[in-house]
């Protein structure tokens, strides 16, 4: 019996021309680039230029997407836009980006996960594409978190970059077995009691100003390893596989010492993941299709093979996506 899968067509990403390094950082704020690297892994990260919106950056990507599908933008009917920093707090993000590819049919909505923005928004495409209700969904990852952040703030602003990534899947007839093209399997997570922990001091209901991004780093680092190999635990109970049937991990890009830990506890291989927090920072809801579209474009991740997606952001949320390429 077969079964509807939603398979990955094409992947594209864009990211703003100017980078900033953790040396420039560290001319305006008491850091170092040997502090930082130890710390995090990242080297550098790109800044939005002024006038660049997400809007901007989300449809740059996308048309990277649908150029590396090989398909008009008039075969999506839904555009699943994960972002924390829209462009107004209303209408969404991702309609500026439909009139932007020059879509009037179908549906467009943004997601709110904070980092885990594009994992939520992966699987929320897959279930409306298995149901039949749409066929063809752009999914992105936007942000400009240097919008909202606190530059005198030397804890978190030598963390986070600007960019964006998105994914082309289309609902397709597989065989229904662990060989199967596209997604195979979603598990997410949510717990509201650790909001104070990593959250923006700001929105339109509580002080009227968008406000910056405040952080507990030790606490985030201290629950993020757990959190994460929860989720992916699950994954692999659900398509009966291992850490070594894994041929790429594609985390989400906050920190090398998060990711090089839960890759340790979970046994998968260190060549196995792919890294690219030292180029872009913490993208929040942009770092896994970023890092997806360097490891598709250099060639690691080919057709056929077994991708595994996870990531953990304010919330707390968190969650795993398990696709064949």
């Amino acid at each position: 019996m077969t079964v509807i899968r939603s398979v990955v067509l094409g992947c594209g990403s864009y990211l703003p021309r100017q980078v900033l390094t953790n040396a420039e950082l560290a001319s305006r704020v008491d850091t170092s680039d040997e502090w930082i690297v130890q710390r995090t892994g990242i080297r550098q990260r790109h800044i939005a230029a002024e006038g660049e919106f997400t809007s901007h950056l989300a449809i740059n990507a996308a048309r990277a997407a649908l150029a590396d599908a090989g398909i008009d933008a008039q075969a999506i009917d839904l555009i699943v836009l994960a972002t924390s920093t829209p462009d107004n707090t209303f209408p969404a993000t991702a309609v500026a980006v439909q009139s932007g590819l020059g879509i009037n049919h179908g549906a467009a909505f943004d997601l709110q996960a904070v980092c885990s923005g594009f994992v939520f928004a992966l699987a929320t495409a897959d279930n409306f594409l298995r149901a039949g209700a749409f066929k063809r969904a752009l999914v992105i990852g936007a942000e400009t978190f240097s919008r909202i952040l606190d530059w005198n703030d030397r804890g978190t602003c030598v963390l986070f970059g600007d960019g964006a990534g998105a994914l082309v899947i289309e609902a397709q007839e597989q065989p229904g077995e662990l060989s199967d093209r596209g997604i195979l399997t979603s598990h997410l997570r949510s717990d509201g009691r650790h909001k104070a922990k990593l959250y923006v001091d700001g929105g339109p209901s509580s002080t009227q100003q968008v406000g910056h991004l405040r952080m507990e780093g030790r606490e985030v680092f201290k629950h993020a390893v757990g959190m994460i190999t929860d989720v992916i635990v699950d994954a692999f109970k659900a398509s009966g596989t291992t850490a070594e049937d894994i041929d790429w991990f594609i985390p989400h890009q906050a920190n090398k010492r998060i990711i090089d830990a839960s890759a340790h506890k979970l046994h998968i291989a260190p060549q196995k993941v792919v890294l690219t927090v030292d180029m872009h920072g913490n993208t929040s809801a942009a770092s896994i299709p970023l890092a997806m579209s360097v490891a598709v474009k250099d060639g690691r991740v080919k057709k056929g093979d077994l991708v595994l997606l996870e990531a953990m952001g304010g919330g707390f949320t968190w969650g795993s996506v398990l696709l064949r390429w």
